[in-house]
């Protein structure tokens, strides 16, 4: 497979793996890997819940800026925040070099796995993942290039290889 010189930007709600599918993908395509929060947590040397504790709004500042600047690599995926998708023009940002894929998991998938000690909006746990969920889906949908249904990780990593390897270096995606 040729190098594909854009950025493959994962979105989602978080749960719903973008971290791992991220990681599996920077492997099997050679591509650099940078999950978002994690750039955030070493940009700033504090970690995400003591962030979130200066305020949303706070840490929505912090991961503009981290988006600015991961948003110049090329060939990288770029595994983002659940909540990037809140500024628009975070997703402006993301869209000049990336192909933004939407990782679509269910609900009830994602509210049977997802750990809310180190997620600090979802600290009421189901009725927040809710609420999150009905206020985030038709975002996501909105600012994604492509959905991929999260049935199982694997599948998840070839139908995304897949899709990649159909594009065309350089082509426009609308």
């Amino acid at each position: 497979m040729k190098r594909f010189e854009k950025n493959l930007v994962l979105i989602g709600m978080p749960g719903c793996g973008k971290t791992t599918i991220g990681k599996i993908l920077s492997s099997r395509l050679n591509m650099n890997f940078i999950d978002l929060d994690e750039y955030i947590e070493k940009s700033s040397s504090s970690t995400i819940p003591e962030i979130f504790k200066k305020g949303e709004e706070y840490f929505r500042d912090l991961e503009s800026k981290a988006v600015e600047e991961v948003a110049k690599e090329k060939s990288s995926i770029i595994s983002t925040g659940g909540g990037v998708i809140k500024r628009k023009s975070n997703m402006s940002i993301l869209k000049e070099n990336g192909i933004i894929v939407f990782i679509d998991r269910s609900l009830e998938d994602i509210i049977n796995d997802i750990n809310t000690e180190t997620r600090p909006l979802l600290k009421n746990n189901e009725e927040e993942i809710n609420r999150l969920f009905n206020e985030r889906y038709d975002i996501y949908r909105k600012y994604c290039d492509f959905i991929v249904n999260n049935r199982d990780i694997d599948t998840v990593v070839n139908d995304i290889i897949n899709l990649i390897g159909g594009l065309k270096i350089g082509e426009k995606i609308d």
